[in-house]
């Protein structure tokens, strides 16, 4: 777990470039031949290339504060920075920023897992080569594509748009869109990025076992997933995935609330049976159902012994009062609500939590003893 060093750079001691630095024209996005994000890629590209006063390790301004010097939405401005992280300029960090890489160096000084993009790249070359494209040769719907290699349209966009900048498709229109791809080289050579990927889970799950072996014993509670990430050089998705196979493994017990994760048995001793005392805690997101379906059916018996169809409710605040809940327990108990057709929601001043329909509870409530008095007059008449 030691053999290699990461760099984990402390956000306070690093130089962050404003947005009043940047001394280049801004792009033109409105008469553009591709995406948005391609072209606010090549230019931030141009600016590093061009800016002698950027040094390696250098912290880009924010996604929102480009996105506002731009006048793009934010997810154009994560997407233009994944571009050029692929070609190799800067690099993003968790919790930190993106940084500016010395491309004249070879460096990795983060583990990171596969993106989602760099799988679809990897995937659509593969798929280039064995349905046996040709150049010239016109490629399907980025849509019958995406079904295809099993990721979402949008990732796959991405892909394709990278693909072009690198010469092995085009586009035939001025304007990219779901069609119009051309094959335009076949000699290239195909990357298993997924296989790095499970890679990374794989070495991350060792390091956990050698760091429990060292330094922990049965019972003990496992650091947080933040404190992990930071040790191991990982993001924090990357933790959680290696900690659910040895939660799987029955080497962990996560439970939740002030419990945490805890170790069941060591990593290097299979014989330890598990403890019968830990049987009485029912998996996280098992108690996290019963908790939140126990809540629901409190606001159901609720709604039906006391409100009618049109009724406002208490509001998520008041209730959480009321019942000695959190306001996030409350507030996804009502969206489970409106998704099963009992509540709707109103926004504004006069807005709010509304009953539409009345719960079905043990008790047998009559929804027609709901009905707008008005109306139970029509039907005496």
């Amino acid at each position: 777990m030691n053999e290699t060093k990461y760099l984990l750079p402390q956000k306070s001691s690093l130089h962050k470039i404003k947005v009043s630095d940047i001394n280049i024209e801004l792009p033109d996005l409105k008469n553009i031949e591709e995406s948005k994000a391609v072209a606010i890629a090549k230019w931030l590209m141009n600016w590093i290339d061009n800016d002698k006063t950027i040094k390696p390790n250098y912290l880009l301004p924010t996604k929102p504060e480009l996105a506002y010097l731009l006048g793009v939405s934010i997810g154009t401005i994560q997407n233009a920075l994944r571009y050029i992280e692929d070609m190799g300029y800067v690099e993003s960090k968790q919790c930190i920023g993106t940084l500016v890489r010395d491309r004249n160096i070879e460096q990795q000084s983060l583990r990171k897992l596969t993106s989602k993009r760099e799988i679809a790249i990897s995937s659509i070359k593969n798929y280039i080569l064995s349905n046996k494209f040709k150049e010239g040769e016109n490629l399907p719907s980025s849509r019958n594509i995406a079904s295809h290699i099993g990721c979402s349209a949008n990732t796959t966009r991405l892909a394709l748009e990278y693909l072009s900048t690198i010469g092995i498709i085009e586009h035939k229109f001025k304007n990219s869109n779901e069609t119009g791809w051309v094959v335009k080289s076949v000699d290239f050579s195909v990357e298993n990025t997924i296989q790095e990927n499970i890679t990374l889970v794989k070495k991350v799950e060792d390091d956990l076992k050698e760091y429990i072996n060292k330094n922990l014993k049965a019972g003990d509670r496992l650091p947080a997933h933040e404190a992990l990430s930071n040790l191991l050089s990982v993001s924090i998705k990357t933790i959680h995935d290696a900690l659910k196979t040895l939660i799987d493994e029955g080497i962990l017990l996560t439970r939740r609330g002030r419990y945490g994760t805890t170790v069941l048995r060591m990593p290097n001793d299979n014989s330890i049976p598990e403890k019968k005392e830990t049987s009485i805690f029912a998996p996280a997101p098992d108690t996290a159902f019963y908790y939140y379906e126990k809540t629901q059916n409190h606001i159901k018996k609720m709604i039906a012994e006391n409100y009618e169809i049109g009724s406002k409710l208490p509001s998520i605040t008041e209730l959480s009062k009321q019942l000695d809940l959190s306001p996030n327990t409350i507030r996804k108990a009502f969206h489970n609500l409106a998704r099963e057709g009992y509540l709707a929601f109103s926004r504004g001043r006069y807005g709010g939590t509304f009953v539409i329909d009345i719960p079905e509870t043990d008790e047998q409530a009559f929804k027609w003893l709901a009905v707008n008095p008005k109306y139970a007059e029509v039907y005496k008449n």
